[in-house]
């Protein structure tokens, strides 16, 4: 069984009026003191990351290789983050956009520094918080061939994933605005069929060649290889609300990967899919999320959203029954249907008094709704 693991990136948060504090190097500090590791965790600090902003905070699982030992990364890397946080008097939220934000600096690494020169208000907007999931592969070839054959349904794992409605105090009208802001970015989005690992080569050397990237960290694919890593990394979610959604669109992805690598050793070709089509299929998920129609990842027409999701778990059946997530996968993907994603609460939350900080109040609860008891305990350490 091929092992998976999670980055989730989180908004730092005033729980108060739920602005973003810029707070990150103090959490990693405090994350670092021998206190935080526990018997269950004993790399907590290594587990958070600094992210391009220090209004959020990078979460990393340790490789996984079931459903359930992942479940409990998600929520103890969630609490982690958050009990650091509540020493400085801020909490952590599953956001993929704040509410409310103003344009910062980007502060932290020489790396990041540059990029804050180099991008102009892109980087200084850039305040966005993804999900990524790392699949492990066995080689760059058949990490490319994943990459090939799982392209077209991708935008399905975005829609159910939509968390970010709110933008500069703004109801935006997206499900998630986050894509809108992350696609700025020159390199983010679907990209053509590569064929080969030596073709996968060739495009980031001619994109690098360029000089517009940095360097091949900024090659920001909806999914791509890892480079420190034996993965592929598929990137276009959201940070996901609630933590058992998160888990939900992990075993998909790994699904999908599986069910890739299947076709790719069977010699079965990628679809053919215009990379004009699959960001058509990108801006109605952002749009819409699961609320009206998506773009179908075989024909290309507009479906509804429960009849795109259908067929996904259709698509990845097989790789389901294998790792025995299929009722995990079915039950979850029913419950987002059903409840809404993260954009769902945070309309609703807004709705009762036209607060934005209650999105945030409301947002940290979701956050931690299965966390609170491991938080509470490592701040007592």
């Amino acid at each position: 069984m091929r092992t998976f693991g999670v980055e989730e990136e989180l908004l730092i948060a005033d729980p108060v009026d739920g602005m973003p504090l810029p707070l990150a190097a103090g959490i990693l500090d405090i994350a670092a003191q021998p206190h935080m590791n526990t018997a269950s965790y004993p790399e907590a600090g290594d587990s958070l990351k600094s992210e391009f902003k220090q209004e959020q905070i990078e979460v990393n699982s340790r490789p996984c290789r079931t459903a359930a030992e992942l479940r409990d990364e998600i929520r103890l890397g969630r609490a982690l983050a958050d009990s650091a946080a509540r020493t400085l008097g801020a909490r952590v939220a599953a956001l993929a956009t704040p509410p409310e934000f103003h344009a910062t600096p980007t502060l932290g690494n020489q790396r990041y520094a540059t990029m804050g020169t180099e991008f102009g208000l892109i980087s200084r907007e850039q305040l966005t918080c993804g999900f990524h999931v790392h699949v492990a592969i066995e080689s760059p070839d058949e990490g490319v061939g994943v990459l090939d054959r799982m392209r077209q349904w991708l935008p399905v794992l975005l829609a159910l994933s939509a968390n970010s409605p709110f933008w500069m105090g703004s109801d935006t009208g997206f499900a998630s605005y986050r894509t809108q802001i992350w696609n700025r970015w020159p390199t983010a989005g679907p990209m053509d069929v590569f064929g080969s690992s030596e073709g996968y080569r060739a495009v980031l050397a001619n994109l690098l060649g360029t000089g517009v990237p940095l360097d091949e960290g900024m090659i920001y694919f909806d999914a791509r290889l890892s480079r420190g890593h034996p993965t592929v990394e598929l990137r276009i979610a959201d940070v996901c609300l609630y933590a058992e959604d998160a888990l939900t669109i992990a075993v998909i992805a790994r699904a999908l990967v599986e069910t890739a690598a299947t076709q790719w050793r069977k010699g079965e070709p990628p679809s053919d899919a215009l990379t004009s089509l699959l960001r058509m299929a990108n801006w109605r998920s952002s749009r819409f999320g699961i609320n009206d129609q998506l773009v179908h990842p075989m024909d290309h027409r507009p479906y509804p959203a429960a009849d795109v999701a259908g067929a996904l778990l259709r698509h990845v059946r097989g790789a389901l029954t294998k790792s025995g997530d299929l009722a995990l996968a079915r039950s979850g993907v029913a419950k987002i249907l059903r409840r809404g994603t993260g954009e769902r609460l945070q309309r609703q939350a807004y709705n009762r008094r036209l607060r934005l900080s209650d999105v945030v109040s409301a947002a940290i609860a979701s956050t931690h709704e299965y966390g609170e008891r491991s938080s509470a305990g490592l701040l007592s350490h």
